[in-house]
Order: C-alpha cells, then structure tokens, then sequence
C-alpha cells in the first residue's frame, strides 16, 4: 500500500471527521475534490488510484487540475479556490505523518488561489424588509410560519442551514431573548432577538402542535424545511413585496440576501 491511500483515509475519518467535526455538506465536497483529483491523476499518469504515491501529486499535477478545472470543467474562480482548500488541507496534515515529502507538500501549499472580482452583496432597506415581511398571506398556517422565518432571518442573519435546523426547543424568549443553533463548523453560538421579533415568534409557537425537539419552521407535514423550499418562498414572498415596493423588481433576493439586512 503507497502513503497516499492511509493518510487520505486517515484526513477524512481521524482530520475531518473526529477533530474538525465538520459538516456532512463539507465532507462530501472534500469527497468530490479528490474523487476529481485522483480521476485526474490517473488519466495523467496512467496509475491506478488506489496505487498513486504522494509524490505522484505534485505541484505541477495539482496546477494542471485546476487549469483542468478551468478550462475543461468551467468552474470559475470560486470553485477553483474551493477545490484548491480542500487539497491544501490534505496536504498540511499529510506534512504531520510525513516529512520525508516536506519538500514537495510546501510547494503544493505554496500555489496561490485565483483572484476574482468580488461582487457586491445586495441587502435590503428598512422599506424593503418590511414590505418583504408584510407580503405572506398570515390568515394561512403556511404564511404566518413564512412571516416568522423572514423575519428571523432578516434580524438574525443566520444561514439557511441554520433556520432549517432550528428546533422548538432553540428559541428562548424569557429574559435576554434569543436562538441558539449550530453555525459553520459545528459551532454552537446564541443570537439575540429584538423585541418585534419575540413577539413574532411567541405567537408562531402559540400555534397547535408540536414538541420541543420538532422544527421550528416545519413543511405541512411536521418535517425541517429543505434549503429549496426557503429559496422559494424567499422568492415567491419578494414576488409579491415587488408590488407595494418596486425597488425589490431590481434585485435578485435570495436568503443570502436577508444574511446582510439586519
């Protein structure tokens, strides 16, 4: 067995896994990194995956994966850097068990990220929020759990993953209000609400059914939100505030958007 198989096993379950304690969202695009990786390495070299050596991976292989990236995949900027990450995480902790290759991991850690053009992030004005949290029909189950979400969003600036993941039990309204949730890299961290938003929300779990450990913004059927059902009742909702607020006509609201208006 050459070196690369143990320490990219090892990266995955002993790194990624029982250290980091990442996401599974960020397992898997480390997975399909070096799926594309070793892929690549083997029409390149001719060697099977499972018998590529460290050394077989170096600065120059990794440099025309990503140009392979660029030019016969298409990704951008963006997905070349992502990609990029995840091999200079691989390596850094492969210098750990094997400095014999220090020579050839510091030259892969050394190729620098593509530079982009870095676009503006769109938010909403104080009459665009409230035309965007007047806009759910709140006579329907489905818009008063809409109406608490937007306006949990717009306050907060949680992610998407984290409002989906919200449970009954994460909402504390009693002295210092707030949500509690597991952010980016399993981080538990608290946000307060304001006073508007407490009263929301204390009205939305007034509402019948469901125990503490149940979704905090649930689908008709009692189970968390995916992430495409929020970007379309994100876009749905600004469909409709586009009317009593033309300004919105112009902009591409996303949930990424309600992240920077509060």
């Amino acid at each position: 067995m050459t070196a690369l198989a143990p320490v990219l096993q090892a990266f995955f379950t002993d790194r990624l896994i029982a250290q980091r304690q990442v996401s599974g969202h960020t397992v898997a695009a480390y997975r399909d990194t070096f799926r594309l990786l070793l892929a690549f390495a083997q029409s390149r070299t001719g060697t099977a995956p499972s018998d590529l050596r460290l050394d077989d991976l170096d600065a120059g292989l990794i440099g025309a994966f990503l140009e392979h990236l660029r030019n016969d995949r298409h990704n951008g900027a963006r997905t070349r850097n992502a990609r990029l990450a995840a091999i200079h995480s691989l390596f850094r902790y492969a210098a750990l068990r094997h400095p014999e290759h220090a020579a050839l991991i510091q030259r892969v850690l050394a190729i620098p990220p593509a530079r982009f053009d870095k676009t503006v992030v769109s938010f909403l004005t104080c009459r665009e929020a409230e035309a965007l949290l007047a806009a759910p029909d709140r006579s329907r189950w489905a818009g008063r759990r809409d109406h608490a979400l937007l306006a949990v969003a717009i306050q907060t600036g949680l992610r998407v993953s984290e409002l989906t993941g919200l449970t009954r039990s994460d909402v504390h309204l009693g002295t210092g209000p707030h949500v509690r949730c597991l952010g980016k890299g399993r981080k538990e961290r608290c946000t307060p609400l304001t006073s508007q938003v407490v009263k929301v929300l204390r009205a939305w779990l007034d509402e019948p059914g469901g125990g503490p450990a149940d979704p905090l913004f649930p689908t008709s059927r009692g189970r968390p939100l995916s992430r495409d059902a929020v970007q379309l009742l994100v876009a749905r909702h600004t469909r409709t505030a586009a009317r009593a607020c033309p300004p919105l006509q112009a902009k591409g609201i996303t949930p990424h958007t309600l992240r920077h208006s509060q």
